[in-house]
């Protein structure tokens, strides 16, 4: 595989960093990891660095990006919390990777089995914790079709609120960044809610919120996610 340069970097789409991720995860489900020097990449990217992705994941040990979506050093910038909770700080890195170091696609990347949300869904408090769940509790409350055993110990409620979580936190990226919403709107970038699945590897991608304005989508507006 090819090391990641300015102008690979300029000849990746939105639509085409999405495809490259997919491609990436068949391979990892299917043990068929790309063959890499990673000392050669570390040598080819000493005076730079092109990243086509930002990937905001969380801190879970199975859910490393690059793993994940088989991907080399310097393909992909690795952003990781737990909870892949979304913050000031989270979004400043994400305008840098966009404006500033080129790249096409930004991924919130939630995960099955999640234990920063189990903790929010049984509302843990511990020490500074308290203050990071507190940002899964709008995912906890909005989740409206269980009624019973709304705590960690279901594994759909656990599941419909990660879901919910990752889908919040493309829209508050969005919402919350000026630079980022116009640099979707004028097809520049695109950004997508995905779920890792750490039973059997794979990543779905969610296309209800999938924002890539391109040819397949030419009539997307980023109003759309404000509704």
């Amino acid at each position: 595989m090819k090391t990641l340069n300015k102008e690979l970097q300029a000849s990746i789409t939105p639509r085409k960093a999405l495809e490259i991720l997919k491609e990436g995860n068949n391979r990892f489900v299917n043990n068929l990891k790309a063959h890499r020097n990673l000392l050669e990449q570390v040598n080819e990217t000493r005076d730079g660095q092109w990243p086509f992705a930002i990937i905001l994941s969380c801190i879970d040990s199975r859910t490393s990006a690059e793993l994940i979506f088989d991907q080399g050093l310097g393909d992909v910038f690795s952003v990781r919390i737990a909870g892949n909770i979304v913050n000031t700080d989270i979004i400043g890195s994400m305008e840098f990777a966009c404006k500033v170091a080129g790249s096409k696609l930004i991924v919130v990347l939630g995960h099955s089995k999640c234990g920063a949300v189990k903790g929010a869904c049984d509302h843990v408090e511990m020490g500074n914790l308290t203050e990071l769940l507190s940002k899964l509790q709008p995912a906890v409350y909005q989740e409206k079709t269980i009624k019973e055993n709304r705590n960690s110990s279901n594994s759909d409620f656990v599941e419909n609120v990660s879901t919910i979580n990752v889908k919040r936190s493309v829209k508050s990226i969005i919402e919350r960044s000026f630079i980022l919403e116009q640099m979707v709107e004028k097809g520049e970038i695109g950004i997508v809610g995905a779920m890792h699945n750490i039973e059997t590897g794979e990543v779905t991608f969610y296309q209800d919120v999938e924002y890539i304005k391109d040819d397949q989508n030419p009539k997307f507006t980023v109003a759309e996610l404000r509704h």
